[in-house]
């Protein structure tokens, strides 16, 4: 709906007769809300909302046990279709004529895959919606802050180029066939180079002891350990920096990086990390910890942080198959 249209409004009883998975209403307070769209990715799974179709929702809005943010009620907003008529006096047949007038204009218009998942204005939005947007967010200056952090249920497009464009994006079930391999081989290779007794760990120039098979579990879950506050810090100074206004670069970088899953948090062909543009990473932290230790313990550190990353795109992908249609 957009936002120079006059609300529609619509009865009590049309707002309770929607309440099917094939056209599910909500209210807060007077607003209507078709969510029927947004039934498959919420978080906290369609049966919820299915089970308060068709009435208030603020109560569970405000929680417990979950306050929604913000965000939550801003990406709502996007899901606005009228009023709740409370006097009565809604004209039933002129509502009709205008959803007929809807469907029709939407027939005609034919589906788009820029307008068929949101609601955003293409003539007033900050960006080109139609163009692609990695080139065009840096010059938001000051404005980038608060437009990224409204969320649209739409795909987004950062690239011109196809190669380009299709490197950022990755199926779920990739991170698993690329990576677990590799984890599996590295598993065995340290294992059996431990247990060769040849590996030891020098604490001075005199002093070394061995690095036994036995502690390769241990060792397995200290680099575990080490990617998790590594992965903690990344996501707390890297991606969630407020980049500055004047520059176009950080702006820009912060965008590709993670500003684009504040804008389209459901866009599962971008919830993981591409292996091709991981393998730079992944590759820089292996040559770093077998440069700083010995290298069958080297390995061992790194083949645990590797496991730790797979594990966490492991839960990712996870829930975009249950979301996913």
């Amino acid at each position: 709906m957009s936002p120079s249209e006059p609300p529609r409004f619509f009865s009590e009883k049309e707002v309770a007769n929607h309440s099917t998975k094939n056209s599910c209403w909500v209210l807060t307070g007077t607003r209507i809300y078709d969510v029927t769209g947004f039934l498959r990715i919420h978080p906290g799974g369609e049966a919820l909302i299915l089970s308060r179709s068709g009435n208030d929702i603020r109560t569970e809005m405000e929680g417990p046990p979950h306050r929604h943010s913000e965000n939550a009620r801003r990406w709502m907003e996007q899901y606005y279709i009228g009023e709740l008529d409370t006097d009565g006096s809604a004209d039933e047949i002129q509502m009709a004529r205008e959803r007929k007038k809807t469907q029709e204009h939407t027939v005609d218009e034919g589906p788009s895959p820029i307008s068929k998942c949101s609601q955003v204005n293409l003539d007033t939005d900050l960006v080109d919606w139609r163009k692609p947007l990695a080139w065009q967010v840096g010059n938001l200056g000051e404005k980038y802050e608060t437009w990224v952090h409204q969320p649209v249920d739409r795909p987004i497009r950062l690239f011109g180029n196809e190669f380009m464009e299709a490197s950022t994006k990755t199926s779920w079930y990739m991170v698993p066939a690329v990576w677990m391999p590799l984890v599996f081989y590295l598993n065995w290779y340290c294992y059996t180079t431990l247990a060769q007794e040849t590996t030891r760990l020098f604490a001075s120039t005199d002093y070394s002891f061995l690095v036994h098979k036995y502690s390769f579990p241990l060792i397995f879950v200290m680099g575990m350990v080490i990617w998790t506050f590594i992965e903690y810090c990344i996501h707390r100074f890297v991606f969630h920096m407020r980049p500055p206004a004047h520059n176009y670069y950080l702006i820009t970088i912060h965008f590709l990086l993670h500003g684009q899953h504040h804008k389209s948090p459901y866009d599962g062909s971008r919830l993981v990390f591409p292996p091709c543009l991981a393998s730079v990473v992944i590759g820089s932290f292996y040559l770093l910890l077998t440069k700083a230790f010995p290298e069958a313990l080297g390995v061992s550190l790194f083949v645990g942080g590797l496991f730790g990353f797979w594990n966490q795109h492991h839960i990712v992908g996870l829930s975009v198959q249950h979301t996913d249609p």
